[in-house]
C-alpha cells in the first residue's frame, strides 16, 4: 500500500474515533444540572427550599459538613479546624477556624482578598435573628444562645442597632476562635452548623447591601457565581480558583468501593470547571434534556419509571444500553396534605379536617404519582428517625362513608353550606398541577368543592408567609436526621417566616418540645416523642401521605455521584470523564 494512502486511512479512522468519542462522552468540564423551578433567593439566611439549596450549598460553606461517603451520616469539620471544645457543663462551645479561607471576590472588598474571620459567623447568626431578614432559620438558635432573644427584641428593625448591639453568648477572642455560650446543653448544635443558614457573612457586605443579599453570592465555596439570567432563571457557577485546600475523602466502605467512588481519594477539590443550572418546570422537558445529555443527572419522572425500572426494581436493559446508571435510595423526604390552622373555616373545624383525611385515597396517590415506589406514611416521623415505629397507625384512612359522616358532623351534610375551599400548588410544574387535580377529584366525591390556585414556587412561599393558604401539598426534606428537625415544623414560635407553615399551635406540644431539647437519654426521648405524636394525630394539622424513595439516573461519564437528600454540597466531589 502506498504510504500516503496508508496514513490518509489512519487519519480518517482517528478522526472518526474522535468524533464518536465526542458524541458518546463530554467535551466540556461544566456540569449541567436541572432545577424544577426558579430560585427564589441566594441569601443563605432565607434559603430554605430544595430548589435554592442546590445552588446555595455550592457557593456557601459551613463550620461542619457531612462525610460524603459514610453511612450512617457522620459530621466532619468544614470551615472549622477540628471539633469544638465543650466546657461549662455543655453550654460553652469553643470552635477554632481554618486559616486562609478566602471569600469569592465582590466589589465590596475593593479588589483586595478577604479571609474568613470568627466575627463573620457572629454576623450571620445575628442576621438569622434580625427581624427584617425574615429568616426561615430563626428557629435554629432561638432560645439556645444567651442573649440572642434580647438582641432581637432590642434592635427590632433598626439596622444601625444591628451593628452596634452585641449578643451575650457570641464572642470572638481572635479572628480564628468562635465562642458560643448556650442557655442549656444542646446535643443538636453541630447539626445546625451543617446548614447554610450559618454560613459566615462579612460585615462590610451586610452594610454595603443594606442586609439585602438575595441576589448576591459572597461565599467561600468551591464554586462562585458567574451569571444569573433573570429571563430564564439559569445560573452559572465557575470553579473558585482560590478555593482553600480540601480533598476528596477516603473511607473503608465496601459499597462506595463497589460503586467506584474511591478512585479520587485524597485528590484536591473541586474537579469540575463549573456548574450550569437550567430551569425546566415540566417533567417531560427535564427527561428529554437528560436523554440528549443536556442534563447530567435527574430524579426519574413518575411517567418514566416504568421505562427505567424493570419488574425486579433494577434498571431496564433499554436504559442501561444508553450508558445510563441508576441509583435507588431511601430518602428523608416525605409528603402530606397541610392545613392552615389559622384559617377560620378549615383550621377551626376538626371534623372537617377528618372528613378530608378520610376522603383521600393515599394508596391511589402513591400508585399514580410515584408508581408505587413510595411507602405509605403511618407516622409524622419517617423510617430511620427516632420516634418512628412500623406499628404506628394514623387516626384516619381512606373511607368514603366515614368521610361523609365527619362532613355531616362538621355541619356540612353532603357538602351543603360549605364554601369552596382553596388548594394552592407549590409550583407550576405538571406534577404539582396534577396532584392538585387529584385531591380536587377525591374531595368532590364527598361534596367538597376545591378551587386550585396555581402558583410559581416563589409566589407559593410568599403566600405562606402572608397566611393566605388554606390547603396545600406539604413536604419536607430533612435538614439533619433527628426528630427535632421535624417537630420544629409544628412549634408555635416557628410560625412564618419560620418553617411552621401550618400555623399549628398547641401549648402542650410546645412544652414537650422544650423538654425534648433538654433530654439526653433515648428512652426519655422516645416517651416524649410518643406524646407529641399523639397530640399531632389528635389535632390533625397534616394528613400524612408517603415517604419517598429516589430513583436517580445519571450518565456514566459523571463520576463519584452518590444520591443523598441530606448532603447538599456534593457537587465539589463530582467529576466528568
Amino acid at each position: 500500500m502506498h504510504k500516503l494512502l496508508f496514513w490518509s486511512i489512519i487519519l480518517i479512522i482517528a478522526s472518526m474515533q474522535m468524533s464518536c468519542s465526542k458524541q458518546g462522552g463530554r467535551t466540556s468540564n461544566i456540569m449541567n444540572v436541572v432545577l424544577t423551578d426558579d430560585v427564589p433567593t441566594l441569601d443563605p439566611v432565607s434559603s430554605y427550599d430544595t430548589v435554592s439549596a442546590r445552588v446555595v450549598y455550592q457557593i456557601y460553606e459551613t463550620l461542619y459538613q457531612y462525610h460524603y461517603l459514610k453511612r450512617p451520616y457522620k459530621i466532619i469539620p468544614g470551615l472549622a479546624d477540628g471539633f469544638p471544645k465543650v466546657t461549662n457543663g455543655g453550654t460553652r462551645y469553643i470552635i477554632k477556624l481554618k486559616k486562609g479561607v478566602r471569600y469569592h471576590d465582590d466589589p465590596v472588598f475593593q479588589g483586595k482578598p478577604r479571609y474568613v474571620k470568627a466575627q463573620d459567623f457572629i454576623n450571620q447568626i445575628k442576621r438569622l435573628s434580625f427581624q427584617p431578614s425574615k429568616s426561615s432559620g430563626q428557629w435554629l438558635f432561638d432560645g439556645k444562645i444567651k442573649g440572642l432573644s434580647k438582641f432581637r427584641d432590642t434592635v427590632k428593625n433598626n439596622l444601625a442597632d444591628f451593628f452596634k448591639v452585641k449578643v451575650e453568648g457570641l464572642s470572638a477572642p481572635d479572628d480564628h476562635t468562635l465562642v458560643i455560650d448556650l442557655t442549656h446543653p444542646d446535643s443538636e448544635l453541630l447539626y445546625s452548623f451543617t446548614m447554610t443558614f450559618t454560613s459566615p457573612m462579612p460585615m462590610e457586605a451586610i452594610k454595603a447591601y443594606n442586609n439585602n443579599l438575595s441576589n448576591r453570592a459572597i461565599g467561600t465555596g468551591a464554586f462562585r457565581l458567574d451569571h444569573w439570567d433573570d429571563t430564564n432563571g439559569s445560573i452559572k457557577l465557575v470553579r473558585f480558583k482560590d478555593y482553600h485546600s480540601e480533598f476528596y475523602p477516603i473511607v473503608g466502605d465496601r459499597r462506595a468501593n463497589t460503586e467506584g467512588l474511591l478512585k479520587d481519594a485524597r485528590k484536591k477539590l473541586p474537579f469540575l470547571d463549573g456548574v450550569k443550572f437550567v430551569v425546566h418546570k415540566e417533567s417531560k422537558d427535564r427527561w428529554e434534556n437528560f436523554l440528549s445529555k443536556k442534563i447530567d443527572f435527574i430524579i426519574v419522572p413518575r411517567k418514566q419509571l416504568a421505562n427505567v425500572v424493570n419488574s425486579g426494581g433494577n434498571i431496564s436493559q433499554k436504559i442501561k444500553d444508553q450508558n445510563i446508571k441508576l441509583q435507588t435510595v431511601p430518602t428523608l423526604t416525605y409528603w402530606w396534605v397541610s392545613f392552615n390552622m389559622k384559617d377560620p373555616l378549615i383550621g377551626k373545624n376538626r371534623n372537617l379536617r377528618l372528613a378530608i383525611a378520610h376522603a383521600i385515597d393515599m394508596e391511589q396517590l402513591i400508585s399514580i404519582f410515584v408508581k408505587n415506589t413510595g411507602q405509605k406514611a403511618n407516622s409524622i416521623f419517617p423510617p430511620g428517625i427516632l420516634g418512628y415505629r412500623p406499628s404506628d397507625q394514623l387516626p384516619y384512612s381512606y373511607n368514603v362513608k366515614k368521610a361523609k359522616e365527619y362532613l355531616a358532623q362538621a355541619g356540612f351534610p353532603g357538602g351543603k353550606g360549605l364554601p369552596t375551599l382553596k388548594f394552592d400548588t407549590r409550583g407550576k410544574s405538571e406534577t404539582n398541577q396534577l396532584r392538585a387535580q387529584f385531591y380536587q377529584s377525591q374531595l368532590k366525591k364527598i361534596g367538597v368543592n376545591i378551587e386550585i390556585v396555581y402558583n410559581t414556587f416563589p409566589k407559593f412561599i410568599n403566600r405562606v408567609g402572608k397566611e393566605q393558604l388554606q390547603i396545600w401539598q406539604g413536604g419536607w426534606a430533612m435538614d439533619y436526621p433527628t426528630p427535632e428537625n421535624i417537630l420544629q415544623l409544628l412549634i408555635t414560635k416557628n410560625h412564618p417566616p419560620g418553617p411552621n407553615a401550618s400555623f399549628f399551635s398547641n401549648p402542650e406540644f410546645d412544652k414537650l418540645y422544650d423538654q425534648l431539647k433538654m433530654t439526653t437519654t433515648s428512652d426519655q426521648k422516645k416517651a416524649l416523642l410518643g406524646r407529641m405524636k399523639k397530640i399531632v394525630n389528635n389535632d390533625i394539622p397534616w394528613i400524612m401521605a408517603y415517604y419517598a424513595r429516589n430513583y436517580t439516573v445519571y450518565h456514566d461519564y459523571l463520576k463519584n455521584y452518590r444520591n443523598s437528600d441530606i448532603i447538599f454540597n456534593y457537587m465539589k466531589y463530582l467529576r466528568i470523564d
